[in-house]
């Protein structure tokens, strides 16, 4: 059966994609031999991770890319990743906008990521819906996060290329991004730039830049748009393209590829040992029980999670 849909996915037949991408993200029987046989076929599109403060106006920056990229001829997958909407709103609004104007190009694949209410995973079923869109033959792949939370700068990591997305006007956010993502982002947009406060915010970008610790010699661009109006859409795609160039040729590429690596196995191993630990029947009794006395100041939590690694 998976060998079946594994064809059908690389040959780009979008029911197929969509079934693997629900399949690995449900994380049932034979999605990790589904994953196994993805990874070798991957390898080939450009990711491109774009996040950064809600309000910010990434999805239709995101649209206008993919619009950008579709002109050069190119397919185009959009993963939109939203953990505090299992249900509704977030990313799965954002699709039904999208619908309007992406949906009719059948170069264009769509999709919404959203925790459904498990234990962690959002993380790797992005990643592993990233790998099929891929192996799909997707040439660009846009990661848009709703917000900046822990789920969001990790997905973010993975990306070729990390867009950080800002408007003018956001102090205090430019202050609290300063500690991980500004260190992480390779391109830096400030959105919606016919704004008061444009050029105070890119002074602020640059002096965050100037104390940012990187790992390579690449010096992030500052890339001002008005999404909406399709103003500096290409000067962005442009500088996503020397970005990615820029990495290629830097000794540090291959660092940034273990990372990446090291980061997806143990995200698994974590996954895994998990799910295995929480699908024993006397673990759930037990951790009913511990939780019990935990609610009730009869033991702490450190002691509880010590007897469930020791039982």
């Amino acid at each position: 059966m998976n060998n079946q849909l594994i064809e059908r996915v690389a040959a780009g037949d979008v029911t197929a994609v969509a079934r693997a991408i629900s399949k690995v993200e449900e994380g049932g029987p034979g999605a990790s031999d589904l994953m196994k046989q993805i990874f070798r076929r991957t390898g080939r599109a450009l990711i491109v991770g774009i996040t950064g403060a809600p309000g910010a106006g990434k999805s239709s920056l995101v649209d206008k890319l993919a619009a950008c990229y579709r002109k050069r001829g190119e397919r185009v997958g959009i993963v939109a990743v939203d953990p505090s909407s299992p249900f509704s709103g977030g990313a799965i609004l954002g699709d039904r906008i999208r619908m309007q104007t992406l949906s009719l190009d059948k170069g264009v694949f769509i999709r919404s990521m959203a925790t459904r209410g498990q234990l962690g995973g959002l993380a790797r079923a992005t990643v592993d819906a990233v790998a099929i869109l891929d192996a799909a033959g997707y040439e660009k792949i846009l990661v848009e996060t709703v917000g900046v939370g822990q789920d969001e700068i990790e997905i973010a990591k993975t990306a070729d290329v990390c867009v950080v997305v800002l408007v003018p006007g956001m102090g205090d956010d430019v202050q609290t991004m300063k500690a991980g993502i500004m260190e992480i982002g390779d391109v830096l947009v400030i959105n919606k730039a016919d704004r008061d406060g444009v050029l105070r915010t890119e002074k602020e970008l640059e002096g965050l830049l100037s104390l940012a610790v990187r790992t390579d010699p690449w010096r992030p661009p500052i890339v001002k748009t008005v999404a909406i109006e399709n103003r500096g859409i290409e000067e962005l795609a442009e500088a996503i393209d020397r970005a990615r160039e820029s990495q290629q040729s830097a000794p540090a590429s291959n660092e940034r590829r273990q990372a990446i690596a090291r980061w997806r196995i143990l995200e698994l191993l974590r996954e895994r040992l998990l799910s295995e630990a929480l699908h024993s029947d006397s673990t759930s009794e037990k951790l009913d029980r511990l939780a019990a006395d935990v609610a009730n100041k009869k033991r702490d939590p450190y002691s509880a999670v010590e007897e469930l690694i020791t039982k």
